[in-house]
C-alpha cells in the first residue's frame, strides 16, 4: 500500500507541486501581515508605563546619567542599592546647591570695569571765574548801609570792636526817618547772643556743644507764633557773625524784584588779560552770573558760540587768565578771604562753586593741568544710574542736564517751597513760588534751619531720590604755584598794568593774580562697565557643573524632563482610576468569587424550565499534508538522487 502511494506522488505532476508550494508560501505571508497590522492597532500614539517602579527601571536601564544604572544592577544587594542610592541623590542635592549659588550670583548683576585709554584733539571745558567777595551793588546800597550799622553795634556789644568804616557810612543815613517795618525790626527778631555753656539755655540749641570754650554764639529763630525757638550756635565767632550777616543779607537781595538790577559787571575791571589757544579773548567767549556769595563770576566757553579746542597739549596752548585781586567796594563780612574762585567743569552742567572750586592766591601764578576722564556705567538692572534724569522723581530746576547736584539742590528747593513757602535764594525759583523774604515770610529762618537738619540726615530722602547719571565726564586737576610776578619784574608789570586798565593797584603784589588752565595731555581715560557674568556664562557654568556631577549632556536634561512628565502622568492616570472606582456604586462591584465572562452566566432556575448551557464549538482546521511535501532545491534534489 504505501509503495502505490508513493508511486502516486511520483506520478503527480511537478507543475501542481509548485503551484501549491506556492500557495503556502502567500498565505504565510498573509498570516504575518495580518499579525503585524494586529500588533499595530493594539499600540497606542503614546504610551505610560503601569507602575512607578516600571517607569523608574526603565529610566535607571536606559538613561545616559552616570550612575543610574547601578540602582537597578544591585537591587539583588541591598546594601549597595542603598549606598548606591544615598551617593546619587546626594550627588544631585550638591549639583543643585551650585546651581543656587550660580543663579545668585547672575541675579546679583555683577559689572566688570573696563578701562581704555584714548588719544584725539580735546575740547577745552567751560571754566568759570568768581571775584571770591560779593559786591556792594547800588540797587541795595540802603539796605547794606543799614545792615552793616546794626552789625557794627552788635561786634561792639559782644567783641568791642569798632568797624570805624561802616559807621561813618551809616552817619549819613542815620538822620533819615526809617518805617516801623525797616530792617531793624526784622534783626531784632534775630539777634545774636553770646552765653555760656553751662547756663540752662530756655532755647534747644541746634548745634553740638564744642569744649575748647565756655560760651557759644548764634542767634534765635523762632515760628511765626514765638512758641517754637531754637538757637542756631557756632562754635567760633567768625563763623556765626558769617552765618548771621549772610541770612539778612540773603533777605535784602530777596526784596529786589528784577535779578537784572544786580548786573554791575566790569569785566575790563577784573579780569585784565584773556587769552586761549595763544589768541585773544572777547566778550563773545564769556556769559556773566551773579552768585550771593561770591559775587560776580565769569564763564569762559560755555558752548554759547563755538567751542574752544586744544590744538595741542601744554601752558601755550590753554586759558590764561589775568585777574584782579583787590577788594575795594566789597562787603568783608560775607568773605574772610581774598583772591578768586575758579572751577572747571562740562559745558551742560551748572557751576556749583562750593562744591568743585578752588581759589587762587594773590600775587602768584597757579598753573593748572587737566585730565580728562569719563565714565560710562551700566543702567537697567546693573546699577541704579539714569540716561537723562527723566525718570528720577525730582523736577530739574536747572535749565541744564541732569547732575546729582542738579537734582539735589532741585529736591532740597522744592521740599523748601512745599513746606515753608517760600524759596531760597540761592537756588533756581520754581514756577509759581518767590523767594524767602522776612518781610513777607516772617519764620522762613526757622523753618529753613529746621529744613536743613532733615536734609542732611536724609529724612527728606533728596540723597536717595537723585541717582547717579550713567555717563559722568570729569576733571582731573593738579596745581603748581609760583610768585607772579617777581620781584625784579614787579614794579614795570604793575605799572603796565595800571595804565593799560586805568587803575591804581595800590598794593602791587597783592592785588593780581594769574591763572594757567592747559590740558596734560591729549589722552584721556574712559571707564566703562560691561556684564560680568552674561547668559552664555551662566550656560557655560551650568553645563560644567552638570558634567563634573554626572558627566552628562544636555540631552540627559531633556530625560530628567520626560522622567518628571512620565511621573506627573502616571499620578494623574492612577488618581483619576481611584476617584473613579470610588465613585461607582456598591451593585456595579461583582461579589467575591464571580466572574465577569458572559459564556458562563447562571440560568435562572424553575420547574419548568430544564437546565442547560451553551457549549461553543471548537473547530481546528487539520493541518494540509501537501505543505509537508518539499519545495524548491530539496525536492529537485530528491528527484535527482531518484
Amino acid at each position: 500500500m504505501d509503495q502505490v502511494v508513493a508511486v502516486k506522488a511520483e506520478k503527480a505532476p511537478v507543475g501542481e507541486r509548485l503551484r501549491r508550494c506556492k500557495q503556502e508560501t502567500e498565505k504565510q505571508q498573509k498570516v504575518e501581515e495580518v499579525a503585524e497590522k494586529l500588533e499595530k492597532e493594539c499600540q497606542g500614539l503614546i504610551e505610560f508605563h503601569k507602575s512607578y517602579h516600571e517607569l523608574f527601571q526603565f529610566f535607571c536601564n536606559n538613561t545616559t546619567i552616570h550612575g543610574a544604572i547601578r540602582l537597578v544592577c544591585s537591587k539583588r544587594n541591598k546594601m549597595k542599592t542603598a549606598f548606591w542610592s544615598v551617593l546619587f541623590f546626594l550627588t544631585f542635592g550638591l549639583m543643585y546647591w551650585q546651581f543656587g549659588i550660580l543663579y545668585r550670583q547672575y541675579f546679583s548683576f555683577p559689572v566688570s570695569l573696563n578701562l581704555n585709554l584714548n588719544s584725539d584733539r580735546l575740547t577745552f571745558p567751560a571754566v568759570t571765574l568768581c571775584t571770591l567777595n560779593p559786591y556792594r551793588y547800588s540797587a541795595v546800597q540802603k539796605e547794606l548801609d543799614e545792615l552793616d550799622c546794626i552789625t557794627h553795634q552788635t561786634l561792639m556789644d559782644l567783641y568791642n570792636y569798632n568797624m570805624s568804616l561802616v559807621q561813618s557810612k551809616w552817619a549819613a543815613q542815620s538822620t533819615r526817618k526809617r518805617s516801623s517795618r525797616s530792617l531793624s525790626h526784622h534783626v531784632q527778631r534775630h539777634p545774636l547772643r553770646r552765653h555760656k555753656r553751662d547756663e540752662p539755655a530756655s532755647l534747644k540749641g541746634n548745634s553740638p556743644p564744642v569744649d575748647k570754650s565756655d560760651w557759644k554764639i548764634g542767634f534765635i529763630l523762632c515760628n511765626e507764633t514765638n512758641e517754637d525757638c531754637f538757637h542756631q550756635t557756632y562754635s567760633s565767632g567768625v563763623d556765626a557773625v558769617r552765618e548771621w550777616y549772610s541770612f539778612h543779607y540773603i533777605n535784602i537781595l530777596a526784596r529786589m524784584p528784577n535779578t537784572k538790577a544786580l548786573d554791575e559787571s566790569n569785566f575790563e575791571n577784573f579780569i585784565y588779560a584773556c587769552r586761549f589757544n595763544e589768541v585773544t579773548c572777547d566778550k563773545a567767549n564769556y556769559t556773566h552770573f551773579h552768585h550771593p556769595i561770591y559775587g560776580n563770576c565769569y564763564t569762559f566757553n560755555d558752548g554759547n558760540n563755538s567751542l574752544w579746542t586744544s590744538s595741542l597739549p601744554g601752558i601755550n596752548n590753554g586759558l590764561s587768565l589775568l585777574v584782579r585781586t583787590e577788594q575795594n567796594d566789597y562787603i568783608p563780612l560775607l568773605s574772610t578771604v581774598t583772591g578768586a574762585r575758579v572751577m572747571v567743569h562740562d559745558q551742560n552742567e551748572p557751576a556749583f562753586m562750593d562744591d568743585g572750586g578752588f581759589n587762587v592766591r594773590p600775587g602768584v601764578e597757579t598753573s593748572i593741568s587737566m585730565k580728562k576722564e569719563m565714565t560710562m556705567r551700566l543702567g537697567g538692572s546693573y546699577s541704579d544710574c539714569t540716561e537723562d534724569g527723566s525718570d528720577v522723581l525730582v523736577q530739574n530746576l536747572y535749565s541744564s542736564r541732569y547732575t546729582e547736584q542738579v537734582c539735589i539742590r532741585s529736591c532740597f528747593q522744592m521740599s523748601m517751597v512745599e513746606r515753608c513757602g517760600c524759596a531760597y535764594y540761592f537756588y533756581p525759583l520754581p514756577s509759581g513760588a518767590e523767594y524767602c523774604d522776612y518781610t513777607k515770610h516772617i519764620a522762613w529762618g526757622h523753618c529753613y534751619y529746621k529744613l536743613q537738619v532733615e536734609f542732611k540726615s536724609n529724612v527728606l530722602g533728596c540723597f536717595s531720590k537723585c541717582r547717579k547719571p550713567c555717563e559722568v565726564t570729569e576733571y582731573q586737576l593738579s596745581a603748581g604755584y609760583s610768585h607772579w610776578p617777581s620781584t625784579v619784574s614787579e614794579d614795570w608789570v604793575s605799572h603796565m598794568l595800571s595804565r593799560q586798565n586805568k587803575y591804581n593797584i595800590t598794593s602791587k603784589r597783592n592785588g593780581v593774580a594769574k591763572v594757567n588752565l592747559f590740558f596734560e595731555e591729549w589722552k584721556y581715560k574712559t571707564n566703562g562697565e560691561s556684564p560680568a557674568f552674561t547668559v552664555v556664562t551662566l550656560l557655560s557654568q551650568l553645563g560644567n557643573q552638570w558634567s563634573l556631577w554626572f558627566g552628562s549632556s544636555v540631552l540627559s536634561v531633556v530625560e530628567i524632563a520626560e522622567l518628571i512628565l512620565d511621573f506627573i502622568a502616571i499620578t494623574f492616570i492612577l488618581s483619576f482610576r481611584w476617584l473613579r472606582s470610588r465613585q461607582l456604586p456598591a451593585s456595579a462591584v461583582p461579589p467575591p468569587g464571580a466572574h465577569d465572562n458572559t459564556a458562563f452566566q447562571p440560568q435562572p432556575s424553575g420547574p419548568s424550565a430544564p437546565s442547560r448551557f451553551t457549549v461553543e464549538a471548537v473547530v481546528t482546521t487539520l493541518p494540509s499534508y501537501n505543505s509537508l511535501e518539499l519545495c524548491g532545491r530539496d525536492r529537485d534534489a530528491e528527484i535527482g538522487l531518484e
